[in-house]
């Protein structure tokens, strides 16, 4: 029975209860001062509506009980490791704590991977057959405890329930305080992985065989997987590359369709068309990748083979590879339209209609009104827009990793294939990774590169936007 507890899916044992308990507590405390008010009189009035008293009781019956949950979920693998860990054999502790950490990682993926089958491995077996239990009973003690913190947390918040209880102030402060958890939490995670890459790449930059600082952000030869080469050049050049040839798509059709639609267009083709161009951004990424991988890729190389079998043309102008960054650039710029012209739209469609009626009225005509009032004033949003999908193009992953190739090098040849940070990054930490070896941590040190660059960005977009709001407020 633990065993299976250990397997089952976590989402339902933590979800369902509190889902379940919170809409009892609600109806019973909703249903009790209902009974209550009914025959007052004017001064016996209540104090809150019943609602109110029944999301109090329900606020007291579900939050003990997700506290309870929230410390299961914080401390629980880590005590299941360290529990299996403390009862494997001599023979395996003697072999070190980096192989000793490796088989139980691998205990704990078979778990998560399905149902558990033998595997032949006496050891690994009964290790894994042992891991399910101890989860199980880390579980069922979470769900005994949390039962007892719901049910005392009922009974409490059951007892002040009255007329003149300020059920509604408590609930508004409980709820308030909720979203300063909830707001705390975006920025607590946002410092946390900011710190976690800084640490990371100090530890990258101070590993004995290590890079020097100068070597990794100068240095023009990268070949990490021999644990030797780490100048991370090829890399920008290559994310940045690729991010332009985006952006030579995204940003004339996207801020092209912005004008149209919000300046020419009729209501009825607005609404059809806006919600369709919009569609791309939902379409996932994958799906993008295998487009450019199957059907861009070959036509660019096709197309690049048949320049270089122009007579006017030197022997072997374009590289013309299988994968090359002119698929991926193309089609990521199709993907990040949707950034440009959505929010371009929004910002051209806020800027105030008596600007366009004073210019036509001084004889201005829609065109000149549109390039002369309408986009300087919208300019400020125009260039957020921009920034925030350079920022994406930047950052996106799978359309570089199946259309863009994986050489590191520095070419001007749109049609060579060349690698991005993204790409590395995903590279570095696929498998079985030991985080003791410059290999694996400079993925941390790229990622805090990335980081950088993208605040770079997001730095200029706020300067350039600060600067030509005043301009034209």
């Amino acid at each position: 029975m633990l065993q299976t507890l250990g397997q089952l899916p976590i989402g339902w044992l933590l979800i369902a209860p509190l889902a379940a308990a919170g809409f009892f507590a609600f109806s019973f405390g909703r249903t009790e001062i209902g009974e209550l008010s009914i025959g007052s009189t004017i001064g016996a009035r209540l104090h809150s509506q019943p609602n109110y008293h029944g999301y109090f009781l329900a606020f007291c019956t579900i939050l003990p009980a997700a506290l309870v949950f929230l410390g299961y979920l914080i401390f629980s693998e880590s005590f299941v490791r360290e529990t299996l860990r403390s009862e494997l054999p001599d023979y395996l502790l003697a072999q070190g704590p980096d192989q000793v950490s490796l088989f139980v990682e691998r205990v704990a993926r078979y778990i998560g991977n399905g149902p558990i089958d033998s595997t032949g491995n006496v050891l690994f077996d009964a290790s894994v057959e042992r891991y399910a239990v101890l989860k199980g009973q880390a579980r069922l003690i979470a769900i005994m405890i949390a039962v007892i913190a719901a049910v005392g947390g009922f009974f409490l918040g059951r007892r002040p329930l009255n007329r003149s209880f300020p059920a509604r102030t408590y609930v508004e402060q409980t709820i308030t305080a909720l979203l300063f958890v909830c707001a705390a939490i975006a920025i607590v995670t946002t410092v946390g992985i900011v710190l976690s890459l800084v640490y990371e790449t100090v530890r990258f930059f101070s590993l004995p065989d290590g890079p020097g600082v100068f070597e990794f952000l100068f240095g023009t030869d990268w070949n990490a997987q021999t644990g030797q080469n780490f100048g991370a050049v090829p890399l920008f050049f290559g994310t940045l590359m690729i991010a332009l040839l985006a952006m030579c798509v995204a940003v004339p059709v996207g801020l092209f369709s912005a004008i149209y639609l919000s300046e020419y267009a009729s209501p009825r083709f607005r609404s059809w068309v806006k919600p369709i161009l919009e569609l791309l951004a939902g379409i996932p990424t994958v799906v993008y990748g295998f487009f450019a991988a199957t059907l861009i890729a070959p036509l660019v190389r096709n197309l690049a083979q048949w320049i270089n079998a122009l007579p006017i043309t030197p022997d072997n102008l374009l590289a013309a590879q299988p994968t090359n960054a002119l698929a991926a650039g193309l089609v990521m710029g199709v993907m990040i339209i949707p950034f440009v012209s959505s929010l371009s739209d929004d910002v051209i469609n806020a800027v105030p209609q008596p600007l366009r009626d004073g210019a036509l009225a001084v004889g201005a005509t829609q065109s000149e009104t549109i390039k002369q009032i309408v986009l300087p004033a919208a300019f400020p949003g125009i260039v957020a827009a921009v920034l925030l999908a350079v920022s994406r193009a930047i950052g996106e992953t799978m359309i570089v990793v199946m259309a863009a190739g994986g050489r590191a090098l520095v070419t001007l040849d749109p049609t060579s294939d060349i690698t991005t940070v993204t790409y590395q990054i995903v590279s570095l930490l696929t498998g079985d990774t030991a985080f003791d070896s410059a290999k694996t941590v400079s993925a941390f040190a790229l990622g805090f590169a990335l980081f950088g660059i993208t605040l770079v960005f997001n730095v200029i977009a706020l300067r350039v936007v600060k600067r030509y709001r005043e301009a034209y407020d």
